[in-house]
């Protein structure tokens, strides 16, 4: 089952005092690229939530956000009037040298940094399973995301792959009409040669060694059997680089068959066939 690295989840919860939220964003990397944002208040669960994504996300560039908003309550969580002075103080101060009118600033001034923290709060059991279990539903958040788009890359890969097989299933048409052109040409070569006539026995085993350098029956099998493997391998979870690397032997086999054509329709139809892996190796950047 594929899934996405772009994705995004949120969660939220209530503990005795504090509402708590988290906020999750991924985007494609080559490894686990993690950025935390979480309160002070919240950095010793900092091991334990890292762990957390680690095990559920694998890798990306993920930005973790943890926010939460005090639940005020007399006096269960008493305000540091010293603080809400000080910022009384500096927005007046502030408000003043801008010219403006007065305000009112209480309701923006409770809404300050710290301004219940009267001293170092602890941080209780109860809170830390609150916050662990909201970054946990934000993960499922997020990875129900990354999944649904994950069945986007497995339509859009079944699609191209499909596409592929069907452009090599052409190839065959082409081949015979390919070595009597072949034929025909280097026939006319020798016979515009005013030398003389040419031994036919020489011109066979000729003829033999050349189109047995232009055969393409094993980048065709081997071509499909990528072909296979690929799909094979879209059932298996968190296998974006191993799709890359089925992706490269792909594109190998592609190549060399094109190199080998020698023959226009032939070229079309690998043409067709590295249009579509282009647009597979596109989207392999964004699957975990």
């Amino acid at each position: 089952m594929l899934k996405s690295m772009t994705g995004f989840g949120k969660a939220s919860g209530t503990s005795s005092s504090k509402n708590i939220s988290v906020e999750i964003r991924t985007l494609n990397s080559k490894s686990l690229d993690l950025n935390l944002r979480i309160p002070s208040l919240y950095k010793e669960l900092d091991p334990q939530i890292r762990k957390m994504i680690s095990a559920k996300l694998g890798r990306g560039k993920i930005d973790f956000s943890l926010s939460y908003d005090a639940i005020a309550e007399k006096n269960d969580t008493p305000v540091n009037v010293e603080l809400a002075k000080t910022y009384y103080n500096e927005l007046k101060e502030l408000n003043d040298s801008l010219g403006e009118k007065t305000e009112d600033y209480l309701a923006l001034i409770l809404r300050m940094p710290d301004i219940y923290s009267s001293e170092k709060e602890e941080l209780s059991e109860e809170e830390k399973e609150v916050v662990l279990q909201v970054a946990k539903e934000a993960l499922e958040s997020l990875n129900n995301f990354r999944t649904k788009e994950g069945n986007d890359l497995t339509v859009e890969f079944n699609e191209r792959i499909g596409e592929i097989r069907s452009l090599l299933n052409e190839v065959p048409k082409y081949e015979q009409e390919r070595i009597d052109i072949i034929k025909e040409r280097m026939k006319k070569g020798l016979e515009d040669i005013k030398s003389g006539s040419y031994d036919d026995n020489r011109f066979e085993q000729e003829m033999i060694f050349y189109i047995e350098k232009l055969d393409v029956a094993e980048e065709k099998m081997r071509l499909s059997n990528h072909l296979t493997y690929f799909e094979e391998t879209m059932q298996i979870e968190q296998s974006g680089k191993k799709l890359g690397f089925i992706g490269q032997e792909i594109g190998r086999e592609i190549n060399t068959l094109g190199s080998k054509s020698n023959h226009a329709e032939m070229q079309k139809l690998v043409i067709g066939m590295k249009d579509n892996l282009e647009k597979i190796k596109e989207q392999i950047l964004n699957t975990l």
